[in-house]
């Protein structure tokens, strides 16, 4: 499936605290570096024709009021975590606007961990000025969102299976800690990588710096950047210092725009 050219925003790359985190006293979290206040992690897809973002996080709302986002034409999910899926109830303005629910995108266990936390939504007796959305299960299968394709790709998350996605020559990777040599190859071709680093020192279900970087090398991708960071992963202008060329750490609001 050939993709259009599209621009991708970082509305989000921070880890489920953001940075800073609450009553945090570290030099991080201290920092006046606007590239050290990190939202919760989720990007914004575009091309000429369609806008959809991965994730609606606890920072949904002032994510697309500093965006400006007018339009929005679905959400795509990769995993049922509160803060990867807390701001859903926020897609009610889009809706408000444009007369039609938000088109949802998620696999089964997304789907049950939204109808958990939002059973409202789905309730029988629907209260006024809630969310209007139309659930589309997905799988391991290739679809289109408007004119974009979007290819899933299977991680996990210490136990958890989370579905990461390649768009054309971009492949976005939140809250993994593995991926299966048959998931790898889904990714080898890309140009860009988006991957998690949470950190230097190891965690149960989350690549540190380290490993987000060998997989790069492994996959022979040209570009890199590094998400869902935590403030134990430092400051980000020490961070950018040691990395490998070619390879960055994602800050909210960064754009990339390619054909």
């Amino acid at each position: 499936m050939q993709s259009p050219p599209l621009k991708i925003t970082f509305l989000g790359t921070g880890t489920s605290t953001g940075v800073p985190m609450v009553a945090c006293p570290c030099p991080v979290c201290a920092s006046e570096d606007k590239k050290d206040k990190r939202l919760r992690s989720s990007i914004l897809v575009q091309s000429a024709a369609t806008s959809f973002v991965v994730d609606t996080t606890p920072d949904f709302r002032y994510q697309m009021l500093r965006e400006q986002i007018k339009q929005l034409d679905a959400v795509l999910f990769t995993h049922p975590h509160k803060d990867h899926i807390a701001g859903l109830d926020d897609v009610k303005a889009f809706s408000f606007f444009s007369g039609k629910a938000m088109e949802v995108y998620a696999n089964t266990l997304t789907e049950e961990g939204i109808k958990r936390e939002f059973a409202y939504i789905f309730a029988d007796k629907r209260y006024p000025g809630i969310p209007e959305i139309n659930l589309n299960t997905i799988d391991s299968t290739p679809f289109m969102i408007g004119d974009i394709p979007v290819t899933p790709i299977l991680v996990w998350h210490m136990k958890m299976p989370v579905m990461g996605y390649r768009f054309g020559k971009f492949t976005y990777i939140t809250d993994a800690n593995r991926i299966e040599p048959e998931e790898k190859k889904k990714i080898k071709g890309s140009e860009i990588l988006v991957v998690n680093a949470l950190r230097h020192a190891a965690h149960v279900s989350h690549f540190t710096l380290d490993e987000a970087i060998d997989l790069v090398k492994e996959l022979e991708i040209p570009t890199a950047y590094f998400t869902h960071v935590s403030h134990q992963l430092g400051k980000h202008a020490d961070v950018a210092k040691e990395l490998p060329l070619n390879m960055h750490l994602a800050y909210d609001g960064l754009t990339l725009s390619f054909t």
